[in-house]
């Protein structure tokens, strides 16, 4: 079984176009998981209007905003409960083009634990970003390797698709980052235990429409759990 986790916080304008991406894309996906932190824009109505709709789509409410991470692991947990075999995860706002989920799937029947969507590696890139914001992301996946040890080129990536033995290994229960760290600190323990991980080139996109989630406090969070990781790691591993 192949579901789908998208976490949600006020993405009314795009999750109805994301979802239908998402199935249209990848008919083998045997469902979209919505997770909502509670949007004040109605994304979460939204969403129950498109799993009357279709079987396919179901919705998880959380109570208020916590963060991408809280929202990725209580998403994990319920579609693997639920039988899950692959997961995909996506941002909801275009970023990751729906069209690459075969590729990502296609990665992991290769003999992939983990397919990466990666900007950083031969063929992948980036959108319309000018020269700061390029210097500022590159910088930041530099900064997680160097400190880690890795050979991932684009640790920070969110475009993923996961076996479940891989979500079942790195006890999610335990993955403290709350933000964008959540990416590094999941891909970090998949490696740190032995998964294989391939990264696949992608395009990454400006969102279509709203306001970007990311913060000051994001950023500082990153550069402040990634030293923690390497310390942490020899329980992990």
């Amino acid at each position: 079984m192949i579901r789908v986790v998208l976490p949600t916080y006020d993405e009314a304008e795009n999750l109805e176009s994301i979802v239908s991406a998402v199935l249209d894309a990848a008919p083998e996906v045997d469902g979209v998981l919505v997770v909502d932190d509670d949007s004040p824009d109605g994304t979460g109505d939204i969403a129950e209007v498109l799993a009357a709709r279709d079987p396919r789509v179901e919705v998880l409410h959380r109570r208020k905003k916590e963060g991408l991470g809280p929202a990725y692991v209580a998403g994990f947990q319920r579609v693997l409960a639920e039988g899950a075999d692959l997961i995909v995860q996506l941002d909801a706002d275009f970023s990751h083009d729906p069209a690459d989920v075969p590729r990502l799937l296609a990665a992991i029947r290769g003999g992939a634990d983990l397919a990466l969507g990666s900007r950083y590696v031969a063929g992948g890139g980036v959108g319309d970003w000018g020269a700061m914001r390029r210097a500022i992301s590159r910088g930041g996946s530099a900064y997680a390797r160097l400190i880690l040890g890795l050979g991932v080129q684009d640790l920070t990536g969110g475009f993923k698709c996961y076996r479940r033995e891989v979500l079942e290994a790195i006890r999610l229960e335990s993955v403290g980052a709350l933000g964008y760290a959540f990416q590094v600190e999941t891909t970090y323990r998949a490696c740190l235990a032995g998964f294989r991980v391939t990264e696949i080139p992608i395009t990454f996109h400006d969102r279509r429409i709203g306001n970007s989630k990311m913060s000051r406090a994001i950023v500082a969070e990153a550069a402040l759990k990634v030293p923690l990781m390497r310390i942490r790691g020899r329980r992990w591993a």
